[in-house]
């Protein structure tokens, strides 16, 4: 063991050294990085929404949306179940192991930067061929003994053995990768929030169209009530001899078909339940809201300037991402096309003699650096460099295109807020007039001027503008959810993991929630 240790030594001293200080003079070569630098596009951004009239704009970083932006609705239940969606949808759950994918592929790439360090031992027992070399060995040989007798025996072979290769990223081509991935992981976490936003925006609509199928409901039973008296009067002025037996038919087929209407809303409502219960990974068997109709307003909106919305959506950022590690891949492709510097070195111990395997004599090393060049490669790199450039420009139409969706979400929104607003304004008079003429009409038939025909004709007309204002104040609701999802909810560019946070090793499973 002596014997070990003094050869280990001299080799470190000797052999390591000569690696270390070549290493040493090639790293400070290594600040040469290939491919364009990173500048984040161009998008045009108008200077107000067209749709805005009538909305406050926000002042920067006053009366935003942060955080839980369910809240502004002020509704306990929607709050419980959006705070579910995060914790128990299993969407979110493949959403976030892609996360976390991408920034494994973060560590994979980091990887490269440093050397390859593999140790072997292996045990051989051999016994070469006992007529290889036995003629030659006749003819020098006078008369004495064969060589190949000597070389028929059984032998032994230990070797233990270390190997070291190091790649140096002379052109930048390991850095640029790590750039890439890092733009990708961060982009990966981009869609995660996105995901979480559409599925809460989702949960939230499906929350308040439930809440006005109720509403609905609500309506077609009060009306079932009013026709069921209305019946009950038929009947008696048919038995005093003032109405006709068809006077009772129509106002039977009436209330029939209103108690039809009020049963088929429950196919809407049961759907819309089945629909929150998934989007909280719950079995649809074992949820069920209680029944209570959208008495809600939509809240006041902080809007903004349209230059925020960049800063504010998720997918925004995680196009933006997508950017930049396209434009990383364009230099890995253009780093192919020079030259490969490789620092190898091997040490060891290597004897047919076990007594003898860990010792001075059996040692043996090589060290030196390799150097590689494509010279003929029928095009390849120039074409991964093509497609490379052409993945850029895709991503950045990809990222403008997305900007302008983004851009026309919040108008279609607003334009529908305020015009539905207004619809509602002029359809609650409607509703009045149509109540009225209800009262009218049937004090007219019971002094017996008029037909019931005429009565089931104002009681159908009222009807229907009270069950299309229940309809216009969920859409409404819907379309101010809509709009907080086109703003980003309360999400915000800074909540956007830096590239130090995606190259961090990713916590146990266990501790995450």
């Amino acid at each position: 063991m002596l014997g070990l240790r003094v050869a280990w030594r001299q080799w470190m001293r000797r052999d390591w050294l000569t690696l270390a200080t070549v290493a040493a003079v090639l790293t400070l070569m290594t600040g040469c990085v290939v491919g364009p630098d990173y500048v984040r596009p161009t998008v045009i951004t108008p200077d107000a929404y067209k749709e805005v009239d009538g909305w406050k704009v926000a002042q920067p970083k006053d009366d935003v949306i942060r955080g839980a932006w369910w809240e502004i609705f002020g509704d306990p239940q929607l709050n419980v179940l959006a705070a579910q969606v995060s914790i128990s949808n299993q969407n979110l759950v493949v959403a976030e192991a892609t996360y976390r994918q991408a920034r494994a592929l973060v560590q994979e790439a980091r990887a490269s930067y440093f050397p390859t360090v593999t140790v072997g031992i292996a045990y051989t027992r051999f016994r070469n061929s006992a007529t290889v070399g036995r003629s030659s060995a006749s003819t020098s040989s006078a008369g004495g003994s064969s060589g190949g007798g000597a070389s028929s025996g059984a032998r032994s072979d230990f070797q233990l053995g270390l190997d070291f290769s190091w790649e140096l990223d002379l052109w930048g081509r390991i850095r640029r990768t790590v750039e890439s991935n890092q733009a990708s992981a961060q982009a990966s976490a981009g869609d995660l929030e996105s995901a979480l936003l559409s599925f809460q925006a989702e949960l939230a609509q499906d929350y308040f169209q439930l809440r006005t199928v109720d509403a609905q409901k609500q309506l077609l039973d009060a009306t079932v009530a009013a026709f069921e008296k209305s019946l009950e009067l038929t009947k008696n002025r048919y038995a005093s001899g003032v109405a006709s037996q068809a006077d009772v038919v129509q106002a039977e087929t009436q209330l029939k078909t209103t108690q039809a209407q009020a049963i088929d809303v429950g196919v809407q409502r049961a759907q819309l339940e089945h629909a929150i219960a998934l989007l909280i990974g719950k079995p649809a068997s074992t949820f069920s809201l209680p029944t209570a109709p959208l008495t809600a307003m939509p809240p006041p909106i902080p809007i903004g300037v349209p230059s925020e919305l960049l800063e504010r959506r998720p997918d925004i950022a995680a196009a933006e991402r997508r950017v930049a590690a396209a434009n990383a891949e364009i230099g890995v492709a253009v780093a192919a096309f020079f030259p490969t510097l490789t620092l190898s070195a091997s040490s060891g111990f290597e004897s047919s003699s076990l007594s003898q395997w860990l010792t001075a004599p059996s040692h043996f090393w090589s060290v030196g650096p390799g150097i590689s060049q494509t010279v003929f490669d029928g095009g390849l790199r120039r074409a991964q460099t093509d497609f490379a450039r052409a993945g850029y420009d895709a991503s950045v139409g990809t990222y403008r295109q997305t900007v302008l969706t983004a851009f026309q979400a919040v108008e279609d929104n607003l334009a529908a807020l305020r015009i539905l607003e207004q619809e509602e304004q002029v359809q609650d008079e409607a509703v009045k007039d149509a109540q009225k003429s209800v009262t009218l009409t049937t004090n007219q038939y019971k002094a017996g001027t008029v037909s019931y025909l005429n009565v089931i004709t104002a009681q159908t007309i009222a009807l229907t503008n009270e069950t299309t204002t229940v309809q216009i104040r969920g859409r409404r609701m819907s379309a101010a959810v809509l709009l907080v999802q086109a703003l980003g909810g309360g999400w915000n560019a800074a909540d956007l993991p830096s590239t130090q946070a995606v190259t961090e090793r990713d916590q146990p499973a266990d501790s995450r929630p």
